[in-house]
């Protein structure tokens, strides 16, 4: 008799998703990926499988020198704030420029970008007499997203702002 409770977990995933598990860039797996530090990962074609362990999670060999690695080991237990930098966003508007106006924090990481994708549930949030102090200056608006939700980040370069323009 089959149990109906049973979740079927994914066991394998693409390298977008084990770098978000693991929270480091998708450049930095490539490279853990060609020094075969990636237990069990293969290559199908173009493309990497990457299993997951009991944990949900990518297992990768540390290396023999060098600082301990800064990868997550385990699942995702802070929420991701995302803010719009006001003054990047005035700072362009003077000064001509594209810089990134988005913040993006997950744990200690900070990264700027141009658009976010958020693929799942997400809150909104205004606080105006309690701001957020994670962000500097205290954020008063910001997107709140579950840890489990994957985030893309997109950086655009300037030729692909300039041809949105015309």
């Amino acid at each position: 008799m089959k149990d109906i409770n049973t979740e079927t977990k994914q066991d394998k995933v693409g390298t977008t998703e084990a770098a978000f598990l693991l929270n480091i860039s998708a450049r930095r797996l490539g490279s853990l990926l060609r020094q075969g530090r990636v237990i069990g990962a293969k290559k199908v074609k173009r493309f990497w499988l990457i299993p997951l362990n009991n944990k949900g999670m990518p297992e990768i060999i540390p290396g023999s020198r060098g600082p301990e690695g800064t990868w997550n080991k385990g699942q995702r237990t802070g929420n991701t704030f995302i803010h719009v930098l006001r003054r990047e966003i005035d700072y362009n508007r003077d000064h001509g420029t594209s810089l990134p106006a988005i913040s993006v924090k997950q744990g200690n990481r900070n990264d700027s970008c141009h658009a976010v994708e958020i693929l799942g549930n997400c809150k909104i949030v205004y606080r105006p007499h309690k701001p957020n102090k994670s962000q500097a200056g205290g954020a008063r608006l910001w997107i709140e997203v579950e840890p489990y939700v994957k985030i893309i980040r997109k950086i655009f370069r300037d030729i692909e702002l300039e041809e949105e323009k015309s």
